[in-house]
């Protein structure tokens, strides 16, 4: 290279999955038939009126120049009768939404508008490998607070008052949580934003797996009282609506908060693919049946999954949310590394480590159901030989 890289380039490594996958794409490429239940892709399809409604879009002749930063109105709309369906929660469309291109860019987004270099950031120490990067690569200071599995993984709020200072400026928080599969809470909920009212700090919930394989009528931070003023709630239908590579998102919050990012956000891209916002709207009145039927297929891929961990003799929750199984390691295993590049090339089957998702994961492994339950018996089959 002609010139260095800069330091938030020499500081910030590679994704974990982009490097593993290479390694299974190699593999592959060899003739082995590798079983990948480490990544979280759902295989399904989004609703037959969801490419419909794409289809019909991309043949209209104003659908391929640029579109508005924030989203169509009808895609807008469309956010706002979901949240109003599905959580019970008012949104003004105009002023209280902003779709994104996935919620990932939503962490980026919020980064850049709310924290100069020194700031500091509270994320969880099991979480999203990004609230962590994304912090560092614009100059902050991540503070990870205690997630305790005797608390079913849920924050010791007292503790976390001790990590506060006058420069800390976000909390990351996210349930259904990911990587263990804890649910989200009302009571859960309502500590938080007392918690980000009292030390006046900036509450962000990444909220996309609330509707797969919930045990209870979905929650939305923002149904609680007073979280429109300290909070952004981010949401995706990649999970949710089988759409993950449609990079489809939002946040929601108070006009303030839209305001702000979107000023960040308007200098990053030039909108999203109008076909796309409005095949999103289409999928977002998907009917309760669609996503019970959606349940279901996860449901049927449980059983295969938990026989998998039994056969490695791990133990886990049986009332996680979400897509994934989080499973303890048995103390006959040295490590969650040594175990997934043994399967991975002894066996053929790619799993995930917990330690991507924060040191306190060291002996712990993730399932993702997004595989066939044929395909996950065959990988139950190849260690039980």
């Amino acid at each position: 290279m002609i010139i260095p890289v800069a330091h938030r380039a020499g500081q910030t490594q590679e994704y974990y999955f982009s490097v593993k996958l290479a390694e299974v794409r190699k593999l592959l490429a060899a003739g082995h038939d590798v079983i990948n239940i480490g990544i979280g892709n759902p295989d399904m399809m989004p609703s037959d009126n969801t490419i419909q409604a794409l289809t019909s879009s991309a043949h209209q002749a104003n659908a391929h120049g640029y579109q508005s930063y924030k989203g169509t109105p009808g895609l807008r709309n469309a956010i706002a009768g979901f949240y109003a369906h599905t959580y019970q929660v008012p949104l003004d469309p105009e002023t209280e939404v902003l779709p994104l291109l996935g919620s990932k860019e939503g962490i980026t987004h919020i980064s850049l508008t709310f924290l100069n270099e020194g700031d500091e950031v509270l994320v969880p120490e099991l979480g999203y490998p990004a609230y962590r990067a994304v912090s560092k690569m614009v100059g902050a200071t991540v503070n990870e607070y205690p997630l305790l599995e005797n608390r079913g993984w849920q924050p010791d709020w007292k503790a976390m008052g001790g990590s506060v200072s006058d420069k800390t400026k976000i909390i990351w928080l996210n349930y259904p949580h990911m990587p263990t599969g804890a649910p989200a809470t009302r009571a859960l909920f309502e500590q938080a934003v007392r918690f980000a009212n009292d030390h006046r700090i900036l509450l962000c919930h990444d909220n996309p797996y609330s509707l797969i394989l919930n045990k209870k009528p979905p929650i939305s931070l923002l149904s609680i009282d007073g979280a429109r003023e300290v909070a952004i709630e981010l949401n995706s239908m990649s999970k949710s609506h089988n759409m993950a590579g449609w990079r489809v998102g939002w946040m929601a919050s108070a006009k303030p908060y839209i305001d702000a990012v979107l000023s960040i956000k308007s200098n990053v891209d030039s909108g999203m693919f109008k076909p796309v916002m409005d095949a999103a709207a289409e999928a977002l009145t998907n009917p309760d049946r669609w996503h019970q039927t959606r349940n279901a297929v996860y449901e049927g891929r449980l059983e295969a999954a938990t026989a998998f961990l039994d056969a490695l003799d791990c133990t886990y929750e049986d009332d996680q949310e979400g897509m994934f199984l989080w499973a303890k390691l048995p103390d006959s295993v040295g490590s969650a590394e040594e175990l997934v590049d043994d399967l991975l090339y002894n066996k053929h089957i790619f799993i995930a480590p917990g330690f991507i998702f924060g040191p306190k994961g060291n002996r712990y492994i993730r399932v993702s159901l997004c595989m066939p339950k044929e395909r996950i018996w065959d990988a139950v089959h190849r260690i039980s030989k």
